[in-house]
């Protein structure tokens, strides 16, 4: 027997929902609002959790957790008052549905992974918000995964997503990922797979790359167009298509204007800021540096920059300087980054619409799609105005 705290009425109290894990009651006698504990005993309501679920809702209204249900799913056979009632319930109790057994009983999480390898420049961030821009509207979830330019860290996401029962995943791979061997787990559970920007050999899937060859090309081509002659190159790691696409680029580019190749000129670095520092100082101090440096991405052309500046080197008059990305900072450095713009919007939405395509039809067969750079041209380069 429930008894009013107020006014000690018994005979015209009626629940009023759960609060904090306790039974809600309101006295119609008094209009006095009141707790009893309900759905956790005092010795543990301090120690367990406890998330709303249908059956704490059917017990605020007294009405069948079958009810309840359909009243959620929108079901044409619950009436109007009801389902509002129980709508407001929900509201009033805070209920999340429990995306895990919804997935388990239609056999989809309605998530997907998304793995990169890092967050410390904007690229890959840009490129999420594009992929959500798909993934959201078709009722897809998105679970990210930051590998921190470790390979040992990247395995562990694909171990996480498995584990997840995600839908489907997209990937771009570290500096230090040289097979796809942990990747092969989601061919083999029938997960399709995209991979985007940095990729390997080995794993026949969809991809989805800028043209870093193309790019690459333009960017040594308007060194030297500017008048430059020993142009040098801040490469990227070769295990990775990204760098050797953007070598092969600068190769060509000197061969077809007839531009003698130094090997000396060539520096690899990690795509890390203390490699590309190290390696844009071993550029500057040769006997006879170059006249100008075409750099993998923005944050390796970003530190060249800065070095030079603190040696003294004029830029662009003494060494004129092109990235490739088009970094928020690029812009905002003195002088301003020439470099190539990637669309990286389009990167993240044609990703994603690849891999919910695979995911409806698992007949579609892997594709590639190549997307055009664009040559932004900035201060650090332009010798010739």
């Amino acid at each position: 027997m429930i008894k009013c705290n107020k006014c000690g009425e018994v005979d015209a109290i009626a629940k009023s929902g759960i609060v904090r894990g306790k039974q809600r009651y309101h006295c119609k006698r008094c209009e006095y609002y009141f707790t009893q504990p309900s759905l956790l005993t005092p010795e543990t309501h301090h120690h367990r959790r406890h998330q709303t679920t249908i059956m704490d809702i059917a017990s605020a209204l007294q009405i069948s957790k079958s009810t309840v249900s359909r009243a959620l799913q929108g079901h044409s056979d619950i009436n109007e008052n009801t389902r509002k009632a129980v709508l407001d319930m929900a509201h009033q109790l805070d209920y999340q549905p429990n995306l895990l057994a919804l997935g388990l009983a239609k056999s989809r999480s309605y998530t997907i992974g998304i793995i990169v390898p890092e967050f410390i420049n904007s690229f890959f961030p840009y490129i999420i918000i594009g992929a959500q821009q798909v993934a959201n509207p078709a009722g897809y979830h998105v679970i990210i995964c930051q590998s921190n330019e470790s390979l040992e860290t990247e395995i562990a996401n694909t171990n996480v997503l498995m584990a997840s029962r995600v839908d489907g995943v997209v990937a771009s791979v570290t500096a230090e990922t040289k097979s796809l061997d942990h990747f092969q787990k989601f061919q083999r559970a029938g997960i399709p797979l995209v991979m985007f920007n940095r990729i390997c050999d080995g794993l026949d899937v969809s991809k989805v790359l800028v043209d870093d060859y193309d790019g690459a090309y333009r960017g040594v081509e308007h060194l030297i167009q500017q008048g430059c002659t020993r142009i040098a190159h801040l490469a990227g790691p070769q295990n990775l298509q990204v760098g050797k696409q953007r070598l092969r680029g600068y190769l060509d580019a000197l061969r077809d204007y007839n531009l003698p190749v130094y090997d000396e000129l060539i520096v690899y670095c990690n795509l890390t800021k203390s490699s590309a520092q190290a390696a844009a100082r071993q550029l500057l101090d040769l006997p006879t540096p170059p006249d100008s440096i075409f750099g993998v991405n923005d944050p390796a052309a970003i530190q060249t920059i800065l070095i030079a500046k603190s040696k003294g080197i004029s830029i662009p008059n003494d060494l004129a300087i092109v990235g490739f990305s088009n970094e928020p900072t690029s812009a905002l450095i003195e002088p301003g980054l020439t470099t190539l713009a990637q669309p990286l919007d389009e990167i993240g939405k044609t990703t994603v619409q690849f891999l919910l395509n695979e995911m409806e039809d698992d007949t579609i067969l892997p594709q590639t799609e190549i997307l055009k750079t664009q040559l932004i041209v900035r201060a650090s380069s332009l010798r010739k105005r």
